[in-house]
């Protein structure tokens, strides 16, 4: 009986450890956290490769600043290649700079805003420094086009990856979890660097980027429920004085001091800790991403045996999820607008360029997107494409007015013309009504000028404006009206106002007419009393002290990629300008016209060679009696005024005529960035009349110029050397700053 109980407990033991060996293993969920780095959070993608090789599969995901970028997009549902092929066709310099392309900005922006180096916000009357270098408003375009299939789920648990990211409430100092509401702009909140990017604003929280208080969130991917933690920590160590070179680079080693006292607390809950090794990179170093994305591959390849244990302890293998992409093409059939309480609905409609039901690109949507953020009257344009049920979208639009309608605009330049002249401008938006815009340049140093301008912009309907401006400058020139005088000091001043009425066609296209009136002052010192007329001032000779009533007309095509150093696109440009009346100094006046136009090419060979071509042509139609409204060439100015015009070879205001034809071709190699070297030829003719004498290209000039350019925040810095075979005369120009 005894053996019978010992054989029967044996018996019961063993059945025991047999139901347990053939009980299912416990599924290993696994959470997966990302630090913030800025552009050392490439390295998580190079890690995400190595995950996948090793099987793992993650249940949970979290992350700060890039972190958090890359980490959405996981969560959403990408992988790792598809990841690393998004990032690597981004220029991720242009994404946070919000470089806008020009072809996006206003033309009253593109022919009157491209000559200001700094500018400054004002508020309350105060001058104050700009919140960031860039709105993120690119950033934002980024995000909800790479997260567009998911921009219907507000609970980020419920992503393909149940996901959460941190940011850092600005006014409260404290850390704030971001686990629902609209995923690309939760994640533009964590990844908004100070002074980079601008704060974000969500539920009437200001936030900024969360590595300020919590750049490796294990905590709260905990909270999500995982078994084991994987996290990829980018290094905080504090920089030397040698590496702080920039105020990203100061800010970035402020916020280390708090990343780096809580270090251990960081890391004490991580299972598998992967640290890339990032010495010689920061925030900021875009340009190198294959050698970062590299670095995360190899640091995660140092754990790639703890990697495929921990996904043998994963008894479920999650299947790829396929993201559904948008179509290229939408058909929007509906726009809600939210936020434009100081512009009309057609105002932004004709900024995006959208008509209803018609077919369009989606990048041409996103286009239409930059062109209302170009405005500068928004700091945010948030938007959702909503599929409709009976097809087509409804377009969502949330717009962040700018609270900042007054800036004052800084810019400094030299040219051999005007000599030394500084900028202070004054640009202020809403000055009278909603969409108005009012700005004055007061320009001081050696000539001193002005230039304003009141625009009323109503988008692709007619829009007016007023413009007054002063020019004065004084320079030696060939004159041979006199005998045994062969040069004279002119000295130039022009008073001029208009009123016009403008049209924009997607702009590209503007055309306008309206009413001037001039007033030309030009005298000279030079000659003696002898030859001044009876009644003349003892010390002056005047060639033309008029005012000129005038009507007016222009047509302007712009798609030029850049103002100076232009690589791609075409200029065409025609003005009409009839003189109708004259007050008449001369006592010689007679009612003429002139017309001038202007064509330009510029293309681009294997991104560094560049040719551009430019015509220009100005023909006198009636009797003009009077020579200081005659055309004159010569000099390599880009600022004239009237009716002077740039000759390469030929000093200021050489060559005059009632007409003129000419041709120049530059070219342009960029030996390094921002950096050419310049070359050009001219071609010209000026007469009183080119056209009718039946040879255009008798008694033609020539000129040729060699130079270095450089693309610098203050604008274009040229030295050009100029030669005319005509002539053998050869000149040396310098330029500095942008033209005004």
């Amino acid at each position: 009986m005894k053996k019978f109980y010992i054989f029967l407990f044996i018996f019961t033991i063993s059945i025991g450890f047999a139901q347990e060996n053939e009980s299912p293993k416990k599924d290993l969920k696994v959470g997966l956290v990302f630090s913030g780095g800025g552009a050392k959070g490439f390295a998580h993608i190079g890690v995400l490769k190595v995950l996948e090789e090793a099987g793992v599969r993650v249940d949970f995901i979290g992350g700060t600043s890039m972190g958090s970028m890359v980490g959405s997009l996981y969560a959403a549902g990408y992988s790792a290649s598809e990841i690393d092929s998004i990032f690597r066709n981004v220029d991720f310099t242009k994404v946070m700079l919000d470089d806008v392309p020009r072809k996006s900005k206003p033309f009253y922006e593109k022919e009157n805003g491209e000559k200001y180096a700094l500018s400054l916000p004002v508020k309350k009357g105060k001058v104050g420094i700009p919140k960031a270098l860039s709105k993120g408003q690119n950033v934002s375009n980024l995000l909800t086009e790479m997260l567009s299939h998911v921009d219907t789920i507000t609970d980020f648990t419920q992503l393909p990856i149940p996901f959460v990211c941190v940011a850092t409430n600005i006014e409260t100092g404290k850390k704030e979890v971001l686990n629902s509401g609209f995923l690309p702009k939760a994640v533009q909140a964590s990844s908004a660097f100070p002074t980079l990017l601008n704060p974000v604003e969500i539920d009437g929280k200001l936030l900024v980027d969360g590595g300020i208080l919590d750049n490796y969130p294990v905590d709260e991917v905990l909270k999500l429920g995982p078994d084991i933690i994987i996290g990829v920590e980018l290094g905080n160590d504090l920089s030397t004085r040698e590496d702080l070179n920039s105020a990203v680079d100061i800010v970035n080693q402020i916020m280390s001091f708090q990343i780096y006292q809580s270090y251990d607390e960081n890391i004490k809950n991580t299972d598998v800790h992967i640290t890339p090794n990032m010495k010689g990179y920061s925030v900021t170093t875009f340009e190198f991403y294959d050698e970062i994305y590299k670095l995360g591959e190899v640091a995660a390849r140092e754990h790639f045996d703890e990697l495929v244990k921990i996904a043998e302890q994963q008894t479920v293998k999650r299947a790829p999820f396929v993201i559904k992409k948008r179509e290229n093409k939408i058909i929007i059939k509906s726009i809600q607008i939210e936020g434009n309480e100081d512009y009309t609905r057609t105002y932004v409609k004709s900024k995006l360029g959208i008509k209803l039901n018609d077919t369009i690109a989606y990048s041409s949507f996103v286009d239409g997107i930059n062109n209302l953020s170009a405005t500068g009257n928004f700091t945010s344009v948030q938007y959702k494409v909503v599929d409709l049920e009976d097809g087509g979208q409804r377009v969502e639009l949330k717009l962040k007015q700018n609270e900042i309608s007054t800036y004052v605009k800084l810019a400094a330049h030299y040219d051999d013309l005007y000599k030394t002249a500084i900028l202070v401008n004054i640009t202020a938006k809403h000055a009278l009504i909603k969409n108005d815009i009012f700005a004055l340049d007061i320009i001081l140093g050696d000539n001193i000028r002005y230039n304003f301008d009141y625009f009323i912009d109503n988008g692709s309907n007619y829009s007016f404006g007023f413009k007054s401006s002063y020019h004065r400058f004084s320079e030696d020139v060939m004159f041979d009206y006199v005998p045994d005088v062969a040069r004279i000091n002119l000295k130039y001043r022009d008073f001029t106002n208009q009123l016009f009425l403008q049209s924009v066609l997607s702009r590209k296209l503007a055309i306008g007419i309206g009413l001037e009136q001039k007033k030309i002052t030009a005298y000279t010192n030079t000659f003696t009393s002898s030859v001044l007329s009876a009644g003349e001032d003892s010390d002056k000779f005047y060639f033309d002290k008029s005012n000129y009533f005038n009507f007016i007309s222009y047509l302007k095509f712009d798609t030029y990629d850049k103002k100076y150093f232009q690589k791609k696109g075409v200029y065409l440009a025609a003005d009409f300008r009839w003189y109708v009346f004259s007050s008449d100094y001369n006592d010689n006046f007679n009612s003429f016209s002139q017309l001038k136009g202007e064509l330009g090419f510029a293309y681009t060979f294997f991104d560094k060679l560049t040719l551009q071509l430019i015509s220009k042509a100005g023909v006198t139609i009636g009797d003009n009696n009077n020579p200081i409204l005659d055309f004159n060439l010569g000099g390599y100015n880009e600022n004239n005024i009237n009716t002077f015009e740039s000759l390469i070879g030929y000093e200021f205001a050489a060559l005059n005529g009632g007409s003129f034809v000419k041709s120049t071709l530059k070219v342009r190699f960029e030996i390094f960035k921002n950096n050419y070297l310049m070359g050009a030829a001219s071609v010209a003719r000026v007469d009183d009349d080119i056209w009718n004498n039946g040879d255009v290209f008798a008694d033609t000039k020539t000129g040729f110029g060699i130079g270095y350019g450089l693309d610098s925040f203050l604008g274009p810095i040229e030295l050009n050397y100029t030669y005319s075979p005509d002539t053998k005369n050869n000149y040396i120009f310098f330029n500095l700053g942008y033209w005004f």
